[in-house]
């Protein structure tokens, strides 16, 4: 009904960057809250950033400074700009979306997943 497709990871050095996409399709009459969440090997996955469709941003502390969610509504497109990568950024970036179906009904909506790997 609603399919969220990511891209954009991959293995990047320790100060590197990268920019992650979130693409939604399907029966969509609108999109509410977006959001990137992560989970690292051994641990729960993780709220790193959202956004409001009025482009109100929410960050985890760990990531403030370094990491820009944004989003383009005509396009049903989130993005996930990260500089200053880390080693403990390492994890399966999830995206996430409060979608509003052509059938009025609210759903929650997530990706596949996208493997970020910080290392040298």
């Amino acid at each position: 009904q609603v399919q969220l497709v990511e891209s954009g990871g991959g293995l990047v050095q320790p100060g590197g960057s990268l920019r992650l996409s979130c693409a939604a399709s399907g029966s969509i009459f609108s999109i509410n809250d977006m959001g990137w969440y992560r989970q690292a090997p051994g641990k729960e996955r993780e709220l790193v950033a959202a956004i409001t469709r009025g482009d109100s941003t929410n960050y985890a502390d760990s990531v403030k400074g370094r990491f820009t969610i944004s989003r383009d509504n005509a396009k049903n497109t989130v993005y996930l700009q990260m500089i200053s990568l880390k080693p403990e950024d390492t994890a399966v970036y999830f995206c996430n979306a409060q979608v509003i179906t052509t059938a009025r009904s609210q759903i929650t909506s997530w990706g596949q997943g996208t493997q970020v790997t910080v290392s040298s």
